[in-house]
């Protein structure tokens, strides 16, 4: 068997892993609970369930639940985006003193997990009565120190001498920054961006911290309350709640396919 394949067989088993979770996840959406439970199991139920959507969506608000999740998600992106080309611009095209001592601690941050900080971030935002609140969603995720790093790369990448040719043109810094860098960076801001929605739109961990009422929670944790509200055992319905939540994200990569892997294969280049 010849080298090239052994590697197709080999991307095709990893493919095979990687996509077998979502076959089984519809699969178990559309089974009623004896189909669920049967041994041996049956990869596709006869006749499927539809109801069973029905029935996951009328447990809770989950357009408010969905609303509430692309805010979040849409919020977080722009802000990280922006201050991250804000930063970007300062650490790669700027000269000032402490530089490199100041982007070394934006990387210590990349080490530091999200729940070690979610105490004093909680009595923050609840001294100052931000709780159920999209900004305590939102302004904890607003700046990226993983976007930051990224986008000071792809910066360092353009030649400063079309900055200066743009300064000399009279362009400001926002100009030089929001129109002369970033479409030159896109690649990078789409990909950082593809990491950041994915992260975020499945968050489940902040969300339940941060919110109580049903006026600001996420998909995730609307899933999750499927099991808290006596229905633990009901595990076709909450497969149906799941598809809610991963439907979106592999919409997103179907219609945006050519530009992400276009990114990536750039992102990778470099």
């Amino acid at each position: 068997m010849s080298i090239r394949a052994l590697t197709l067989a080999a991307l095709a088993l990893v493919a095979l892993i990687e996509v077998f979770p979502y076959v089984w996840m519809v699969s178990t959406s559309l089974k009623d609970m004896a189909g669920v439970t049967r041994f041996p199991p049956a990869l596709w139920p006869a006749p499927p369930h539809w109801e069973n959507y029905a029935k996951a969506w009328a447990s809770g608000p989950f357009l408010r639940y969905a609303v509430n999740n692309a805010i979040q998600t849409v919020g977080i992106v722009v802000c990280q985006l922006f201050f991250g080309c804000l930063a970007g611009f300062a650490f790669s095209k700027l000269r000032w003193s402490g530089r490199d001592a100041c982007f070394l601690i934006v990387i210590a941050c990349l080490i530091v997990p999200p729940q070690v900080r979610f105490v004093p971030l909680y009595m923050l935002f609840s001294k100052l009565g931000l709780l159920n609140t999209y900004a305590s969603l939102i302004v904890p995720y607003a700046v990226s120190a993983l976007g930051t790093f990224l986008i000071r790369d792809a910066f360092l990448q353009v030649s400063d001498d079309i900055v200066d040719a743009a300064r000399v043109d009279g362009a400001g810094t926002f100009t030089i920054i929001f129109r002369v860098l970033a479409p030159i960076a896109r690649p990078t801001l789409v990909a950082f961006s593809l990491f950041s929605v994915v992260y975020h739109w499945n968050d489940f961990f902040w969300p339940l911290v941060m919110t109580t009422s049903e006026a600001v929670r996420t998909l995730p944790i609307g899933v999750a309350m499927l099991r808290e509200e006596g229905t633990g055992d009901r595990w076709h319905v909450i497969m149906a709640g799941s598809m809610f939540v991963v439907a979106p994200v592999l919409a997103v990569f179907i219609v945006a396919q050519r530009h992400i892997i276009r990114a990536f294969t750039f992102t990778s280049l470099k």
